[in-house]
């Protein structure tokens, strides 16, 4: 049968490797943590730079398409487009290649009118 005194010291063994166990867990998910927030950061940076590229796409292809059609005094250009809330991030790319065609069509378009229509 052991003592009192040496159960006690078992436990309070115990209860000092268990907080010790305890503490290193911890420092390792804090560290784990740091180290996913800052890849977030750095994501959320590369995603706003992709934006940032995307908008100012946007914005050259409009005004070409808008200096395009400024001699048609019969059509009345729309304001900027506002960028589309419901668009994939994945698919960025693939939004801004699909404008280059876009952009083709409406100039053959505007070159095919008769020079009547052009004024």
């Amino acid at each position: 049968m052991t003592s009192a005194a040496l159960r006690y010291k078992e436990i309070v063994g115990m209860a000092g490797r268990a907080a010790e166990d305890l503490r290193a867990w911890e420092q390792s998910e804090a560290d784990n943590l740091q180290g996913r927030i800052a890849a977030a950061a750095t994501e959320v940076a590369a995603a706003t730079e992709r934006e940032h590229r995307a908008i100012k796409t946007a914005q050259h292809w409009w005004r070409m398409a808008r200096d395009n059609v400024s001699r048609l005094t019969w059509l009345e250009v729309a304001e900027d487009p506002e960028p589309a809330m419901n668009a994939h991030p994945s698919r960025l790319d693939a939004y801004l290649t699909d404008v280059k065609p876009l952009y083709q069509e409406l100039v053959d378009a505007v070159l095919r009118l008769g020079w009547r229509a052009r004024r």
